[in-house]
């Protein structure tokens, strides 16, 4: 009996202990775990901070205090790269204006060149008019007088009438091109369109105004082909 006793003390001191361990075990696991989340908890703390602080630092993005200078060297920035970009050209784009020019050069040049021509060839026909009907005028001052020379019953013969008849082709044909005679007796001299070879004193005549025509003068559409000789009264 004895003995067994000795054995259930033994158990019971040996047993003490180990009921003991497991209580400190969890305290200085208690304390680890405490000492982590301290540790982690200022660590925490300690990254809030930095970001607090990186938060108050202006940023890349943000404006320096001096806001006028930023903006007139973005504009700067902004004006320089707008440059750049508009020198830079193709080399088609630089030939197609090039040659768009030339174009536009050549129909100008040619457009004056036509209305040019045209005016030189309306000088030369009307130059070449004036300078047939100058020779023609002399033939028609013939016929003028031959008829005028005739008495009313030779007008009546078929040799005058014949005359007569080609006369008046004349005059229609020179009415056809323009050519219109001037109005002379009873009209006021113009020096333009009439020559004074001679002057006299009339009193129921008008001051200024033709009184006789010697040589008819002609017209062709604005310029004279040949001014009239005419008699003026003072």
């Amino acid at each position: 009996m004895e003995d067994r006793k000795e054995e259930e003390m033994m158990d019971e001191k040996e047993l003490a202990p180990e009921d003991v361990i497991p209580e400190e075990r969890d305290g200085a696991q208690a304390g680890e775990e405490g000492c982590e989340v301290s540790e982690a908890g200022g660590a925490e703390a300690a990254e809030e901070e930095e970001l607090n602080k990186e938060s108050e630092e202006p940023g890349d993005g943000e404006e320096p205090e001096d806001g006028e200078a930023a903006s007139e060297a973005d504009g700067k920035e902004q004006t320089a790269k707008k440059s750049f970009f508009k020198k830079k050209k193709d080399k088609k784009d630089e030939q197609i204006e090039e040659l768009t020019d030339r174009v536009k050069r050549t129909m100008a040049e040619f457009d004056n060149y036509r209305k040019r021509t045209e005016k030189e060839k309306a000088a030369m026909y009307e130059i070449g008019v004036k300078s047939v009907f100058e020779k023609l005028l002399s033939v028609v001052d013939n016929f003028e007088r031959g008829l005028a020379t005739l008495e009313e019953e030779q007008k009546q013969e078929p040799f005058a009438a014949g005359m007569d008849k080609t006369y008046q082709l004349l005059l229609k044909l020179m009415e056809e091109m323009e050519v219109k005679p001037i109005e002379a007796v009873g009209a006021e001299f113009d020096p333009n369109l009439h020559n004074a070879v001679m002057h006299v004193d009339d009193e129921e005549a008008g001051d200024n105004v033709i009184v006789e025509e010697f040589q008819k003068g002609y017209t062709y559409r604005d310029s004279v082909i040949r001014p009239s000789m005419v008699k003026v009264a003072n």
